[in-house]
């Protein structure tokens, strides 16, 4: 989905016009106008109003050009309802919400991450033996564990 069309589902989403739109952003309803045209795009810092003012990540305000992935644990982030917040409750969208929560990490240890991933991530395709092997090599990959 396109930076203009996420703006416009936001604001037809919260019953707003776009003079209300505008309004709630501090600027005029001809950008809100230009940035659901797609003549314009919305700049960084408005960017970051709109996701703290409709709780959206810039990624998907963005139209979700990165495909993100935690950089604890390596669980693809697909939707804002699993990337991890701030304790200003920003989106920080370098984890999901079970590795880093309010400016915390869940897991202090690698072993310990890679012990409940074992635990929780084999089953009869994925023994826990190849769990241990595939997160063993994968983990140290990530920005968390370098």
């Amino acid at each position: 989905m396109d930076t203009k069309d996420v703006l416009k589902n936001i604001r037809v989403k919260n019953k707003l016009t776009q003079d209300e739109m505008a309004e709630r952003l501090s600027v005029t309803r001809q950008a809100v106008s230009r940035w659901e045209n797609g003549d314009s795009t919305p700049n960084i810092e408005t960017l970051k109003q709109i996701s703290i003012a409709f709780d959206v990540s810039i990624n998907t305000l963005l139209g979700s050009p990165r495909k993100l992935i935690c950089q604890c644990c390596g669980m693809p982030l697909e939707d804002d309802s699993v990337i991890s917040r701030e304790t200003d409750n920003s989106f920080n969208e370098d984890y999901c919400k079970w590795c880093y929560t309010d400016g915390q990490f869940a897991y202090e240890t690698m072993d310990r991450l890679l012990e409940f991933l074992v635990s929780h991530m084999s089953d009869g395709n994925f023994t826990p033996e190849q769990a241990r092997a595939y997160f063993s090599e994968q983990l140290p990959k990530l920005k968390h564990w370098k």
